[in-house]
């Protein structure tokens, strides 16, 4: 019986070490560790990876220390708009949700595309309307409020920036707003997903790699469950997440050499920054990323779970 596994991301890059205090980042290693053990706790239950990367994004979408969910960023309006796809490796079934502001959990709006729509990929109103028929009781935006957030937006305003994640104070390059989760499960099979809030002060309506299967996020039993953070438009044109896939299956490279690949090279050669999450069919984990740092935890089934979030921590 395979091995079960679940990695996580908060997001790549990382508010800088003299930046951060020791309180803060022992706030971001607890709230990754219990994540992970939520998500190896259901795998070693015998929950599909599925189910664990669902319930492990929900839970990042519900900690205001991520940009998903609540505490997700604003937009230049001062609006919410918030992405998520998920995807089963198994069928290569896969759901997502983009622009949308009334869904407390875009996670669970996603599996529901999966589930119970023809579709892959809706938007605004449109996946709110659908979110609602599926049960999703809708919210006031209100919601996802948070004054550090809303503190972030006027800085961006006044130095005419967009901004990729929170900073104390701000730095354009330094923290990239997306949470995820790869795993596979004890039956062999791998799901991927993947939720942002997006940027700090972006053009209302802009969508990333976070909801767009093979840029974002993409699962294939065959070979990979991969799930990005950082610079969206870099990994929407690289298809990131599909292409650590194809290295695999059609260059014969090992899951640490096709993540090293993009996330290494093709990425900084379009001067995109960032980082990947992803296990292999065999159970390997590959967390790369060319930030500062990534939030991110992993865990075995029956392991203690490792978590970290920069580059001399665990990786």
């Amino acid at each position: 019986m395979t091995k079960a596994v679940i990695a996580i991301h908060g997001g790549a890059g990382a508010i800088t070490r003299a930046q951060l205090s020791p309180e803060k980042e022992l706030l971001y290693i607890k709230a990754l560790s219990e994540i992970v053990e939520a998500g190896q706790a259901l795998l070693e239950a015998g929950g599909t990876a599925l189910d664990a990367v669902t319930e492990a994004v929900r839970m990042l979408e519900e900690c205001p220390l991520f940009n998903a969910g609540i505490g997700a960023v604003f937009t230049h309006d001062g609006t919410h708009e918030l992405d998520a796809c998920i995807m089963d490796g198994n069928t290569l079934e896969a759901g997502a949700v983009a622009g949308v502001s009334h869904i407390r959990n875009p996670i669970l709006a996603a599996r529901k595309v999966l589930e119970h729509s023809p579709h892959v990929l809706l938007i605004g109103k449109g996946a709110e309307n659908f979110a609602e028929q599926q049960g999703l009781e809708p919210v006031s935006p209100d919601i996802f409020f948070t004054q550090q957030r809303w503190d972030q937006l006027q800085s961006a305003r006044a130095n005419q920036q967009t901004v990729l994640d929170h900073d104390e104070p701000i730095n354009p390059g330094t923290k990239f707003g997306t949470v995820g989760a790869v795993a596979l499960d004890k039956h062999g099979n791998l799901a991927a997903a993947t939720s942002t809030g997006g940027m700090t002060n972006k053009m209302p309506g802009r969508v990333g790699d976070s909801p767009i299967i093979g840029a974002g996020c993409y699962a294939n039993n065959a070979n990979v469950a991969v799930s990005c953070t950082g610079t969206g438009e870099v990994f929407m044109k690289t298809l990131a997440a599909y292409d650590i896939a194809a290295l695999m299956e059609y260059g014969g490279l090992s899951l640490h050499q096709a993540t090293e690949r993009v996330v290494m090279e093709k990425l900084p050669a379009l001067q995109g920054s960032g980082g990947v999450i992803a296990i292999d069919s065999e159970g390997n984990v590959a967390l790369p990323f060319n930030s500062e740092g990534m939030y991110r935890g992993y865990g075995y089934v029956g392991d203690a779970p490792s978590v970290g979030i920069y580059q001399s921590q665990e990786s």
